[in-house]
């Protein structure tokens, strides 16, 4: 079963509304939701529904999350091995946010 939405706990909404800007862009997700003291961030013209992505001020875990766009090709990401291919950058909270790509040998596809 699909993930509908993530949201993760963030310190600076500013920060994280420039980072995430940027690194999302390639996936096509852009800012559809600013308001304080969130953000969402999704494919469609905006509103709750296409919030994919949503990020919130609140009190960070004791652990960084861990998430993973799926990117469209092997592009941009490098060989992890047999076909997984993927690359990652950590935001402003120190949240690991991975770019994933899986090869023909996928057999969730």
């Amino acid at each position: 079963m699909p993930v509908d939405h993530v949201k993760l706990p963030i310190s600076d909404l500013d920060a994280s509304r420039a980072f995430s800007s940027a690194a999302l862009a390639p996936f096509g997700y852009r800012l559809v939701y600013d308001g304080e003291p969130s953000l969402g961030f999704g494919t469609g013209d905006g509103g709750e529904d296409n919030e994919v992505f949503a990020l919130e001020v609140g009190t960070a875990p004791s652990a960084a999350t861990h998430v993973a766009f799926t990117a469209a090709s092997t592009g941009a990401e490098r060989p992890y091995g047999g076909d997984y291919y993927a690359a990652f950058v950590l935001d402003p909270d120190g949240h690991n946010i991975e770019a994933v790509y899986h090869g023909a040998g996928d057999r969730r596809k």
